[in-house]
């Protein structure tokens, strides 16, 4: 079957089975362009020519009844199958992205996790970290005895911090109650 672009007007050649009654989404190689083709009628070849039977003024010629209204996807169609025009129907439908900016603003924005939250979190993990790691301490230890030194370490730093934040807290206290005597 040879079927035609219909833009820039270059024929192919498609075998017979691939475009269905239903028709078929093909594309042009040589532009790009991109149409739904449906089955070419060809004449056979060996066709025996149809007699037609006489007509007689009994049976009179059909009327082919063109239908009144505009021309398919002129402005007047669009204006009568959409209304005032596409934009407006679209919008109207909610399928523009106008519509999609204003309906992001006026949905309330549920609240973030805070800034606290993140403090906290970030707090528990740690902690929980820790304990994981001096639970397990003598086993790493065991295994990867070059880490030794540095889980000592850490834990020694550990404490250092501790005294440090427990003192800062302590002289806080003494501040406060300082002030209000």
């Amino acid at each position: 079957m040879i079927i035609q672009c219909t833009s820039c007007e270059k024929k192919f050649n498609v075998p017979d089975g691939a475009i269905t009654a239903n028709g078929r989404l093909v594309q042009c190689s040589s532009c790009g362009n991109k149409w739904t083709q449906y089955p070419t009628k060809t004449k056979p070849a060996t066709t025996k020519p149809v007699s037609t039977p006489a007509r007689t003024k009994a049976t009179p010629k059909k009327k082919i009844v063109k239908k009144k209204g505009p021309v398919p996807y002129s402005e007047e169609y669009i204006q009568q199958k959409w209304g005032k025009s596409v934009q407006s129907y679209a919008v109207k439908k909610g399928l523009s992205k106008e519509i999609k900016k204003q309906k992001s603003t006026q949905v309330t924005e549920k609240p973030g996790f805070g800034f606290l939250n993140y403090i906290i979190t970030i707090f528990i993990l740690s902690t929980f970290s820790i304990g994981i790691l001096h639970f397990e301490r003598e086993r790493l230890a065991r295994k990867f005895p070059f880490l030794e030194p540095y889980i000592d370490h850490f834990f020694e730093s550990l404490e250092i911090l501790i005294d440090h934040f427990l003192e800062s807290v302590e002289i806080f206290k003494i501040l406060i109650l300082d002030f209000f005597r």
